[in-house]
């Protein structure tokens, strides 16, 4: 399956897509990325209806070449059947102290994106929720509640893969303590002497 406008593959557009917000987020070891998608929306068809392993490999063998570049973990979004549970590997949900929930995903539950993930990692297992450092949305699957706050929309080059449409986000720490407040340490040196308690 190709992009008509550049005939390149899906699985480089996924390359393209996720190295750029690699680099636009600070991916790197111990930070981690939730995935989102619709195969059906990838392929041309309507959320839901069309689920494909094959177009599934093809995005993971993407998103993988660009997680052995940057060491980051990658966590898979399923579809509402199994109330938007992740898949991951083992060694991700103890880390980051998940909580872990029993289903194994299939296409018709789950969606073919998360059980060709699933059926791909050495030691898989689901996640109730996490906070990612970083999203990538592709077929508008709904990503948000995985993201750590504060999210930040990040609009990639490639607006594109296969037929869906691609959204990703960034993350930052809340801004706390208000007109007084320095978010970076050369500014306090600037000579902000007004004593606080």
């Amino acid at each position: 399956m190709t992009d008509s406008h550049s005939q390149i593959t899906i699985r480089e557009q996924t390359v393209e897509a996720v190295r750029e917000l690699a680099e636009a987020s600070g991916l790197r070891p111990g930070r981690v990325l939730v995935v989102g998608v619709s195969t059906s929306e990838v392929a041309g068809r309507r959320i839901g209806t069309a689920g494909a392993l094959e177009v599934a490999r093809e995005l993971l063998s993407g998103f993988e070449r660009v997680r052995a570049e940057y060491g980051f973990d990658i966590v898979f979004q399923c579809c509402e059947h199994l109330n938007r549970a992740l898949v991951m590997e083992r060694r991700v949900l103890e880390r980051l102290g998940l909580t872990e929930v029993a289903a194994v995903p299939v296409p018709t539950a789950g969606g073919s994106m998360a059980a060709a993930a699933y059926q791909s990692m050495e030691e898989p297992c689901l996640a109730e929720a996490v906070q990612a450092d970083a999203g990538i949305d592709i077929g508008e699957t709904l990503i948000g509640m995985h993201l750590r706050r504060v999210a930040v929309p990040y609009r990639l080059g490639r607006r594109y893969i296969g037929e869906a449409r691609v959204t990703a986000a960034t993350t930052r720490p809340k801004l706390i303590g208000g007109e007084r407040a320095v978010y970076r340490l050369e500014l306090e040196q600037q000579g902000n002497t007004t004593a606080c308690d």
